[in-house]
């Protein structure tokens, strides 16, 4: 392997060569520095460091599904092509949504697109999920949702009755959230270009808290938290396609989050940071604050809460649950002195009764998320390579 190719290259997602993790262990947990092994794993952690810190270049020649899985793939074609070209201040941050200030006040701003397949599963439909998503990137921003734009592509044939349904379900999720849906587009584009419907939908919120949250807020010591049970929503979309043969009883988590982000922020002044953890899951979530902040995240396998189901769909599919979509769970990292206080705010909302302390924030390796395993070693949880759900949001 040259010098110049990711160290973890040909690797499959979340899961270390049997030696790098092996030298982690023994380095970490022997504490033997000036080993065989400590060496070998200080050289993969530099050869890391070095891919991750040169200039993003699109390889490929065309777009392909991976770019749009929320792994590496996707963060290459953002930070190339679009960060590169509309770069500015406010979308340097790369938070879910841009901070504004006009006349005094703090607003929040975000889009995003819709293109789930199929458009209806167990717990949910493409219209309330885009509502739903739109609502949370503002939520956990810090701001307090308002308005929402709705733009739709409708393929010709589409009909009606479904699409009567999708609206309706979006207008029901956008009363649940305290939101309205206040301007928007349609379009109709010929027989088999849009795949039966897309929804795009944008969205404003106000900014009233006092502090900033961002991913690049981390500090060692700081804790990482998540609201619920992860991997549903991924999961129950893959198994709606009827392209396996596995029986589950397993529905999609998406819902707005907006109450019990609310009622977090109110009761712990030491939030640093929020994502929903969507397209690729919490470790794309956590590979973005540990590179963001220049920290590591240390997390526990053991102490990540994923239904039993989830997990053993995720077993027979060859998936880390760690990947896998989620519509209405978030990530949170607190100072760590108030960790408690804020488990149990969260816990305090129907949403969030499941909530759970996964890991903390560390110094080292910085830019890394490392996992504790359950069986008494230690792994990088990288960025997702590949695209093993596509279409789930």
């Amino acid at each position: 392997m040259s010098s110049d190719q990711d160290a973890t290259a040909g690797v499959e997602p979340g899961r270390t060569p049997g030696w790098v993790a092996d030298a982690m262990v023994h380095h970490e947990r022997e504490g033997q520095p000036g080993s065989g092994h400590a060496t070998r794993e200080e050289q993969v952690l530099e050869r890391i460091d070095r891919a991750r810190r040169r200039k993003a270049k699109v390889k490929e020649d065309r777009v392909t599904l991976a770019h749009g899985s929320g792994g590496k793939a996707t963060q290459t074609l953002v930070e190339a092509i679009f960060l590169e070209s509309f770069r500015n201040p406010l979308l340097e941050r790369m938070e879910d949504g841009a901070e504004l200030a006009v006349n005094g006040s703090r607003l929040a701003f975000t889009t995003d697109s819709f293109v789930v397949s199929p458009l209806f599963f167990p717990g949910g439909d493409i219209g309330d999920l885009a509502v739903n998503g739109t609502v949370n990137d503002l939520a956990v921003s810090g701001a307090t949702p308002l308005y929402l734009s709705a733009g739709f592509i409708i393929e010709e044939g589409f009909p009606v009755a479904e699409l009567t349904r999708i609206v309706e379900s979006m207008s029901a999720a956008a009363a649940r959230a305290g939101v309205q849906v206040v301007t928007g587009d349609t379009k109709v584009v010929q027989k088999g270009k849009a795949d039966g419907c897309y929804v795009n939908t944008a969205g404003v919120g106000l900014i009233e808290t006092g502090h900033r949250l961002g991913a690049d807020t981390a500090r060692p010591g700081d804790a990482v938290l998540v609201s619920g049970p992860i991997g549903d929503h991924g999961v129950t979309v893959m198994l709606e396609r009827g392209e396996l043969d596995i029986d589950a009883d397993i529905t999609s988590d998406t819902a707005a989050v907006n109450g019990m982000v609310a009622g977090l922020l109110a009761a712990v002044p030491g939030v640093r940071a929020m994502r929903d953890a969507t397209r690729g899951g919490v470790a794309t979530v956590l590979n973005e604050i540990a590179r963001a902040s220049d920290v590591s995240v240390v997390v526990d396998e053991a102490e990540v809460p994923v239904r039993t189901e989830v997990r053993g769909a995720c077993e027979l599919l060859g998936i880390d649950p760690l990947y896998v979509a989620c519509e209405g769970r978030i990530v949170v990292v607190v100072d760590g002195a108030q960790a408690e206080t804020a488990l149990a705010a969260l816990r305090s909302h129907p949403l969030g009764g499941g909530a759970a302390l996964i890991g903390r924030i560390g110094d080292d390796p910085p830019g890394l998320v490392l996992l504790n395993t359950a069986f008494g070693g230690t792994r990088i949880v990288d960025l997702l390579v590949g695209d093993p759900l596509p279409r789930i949001c």
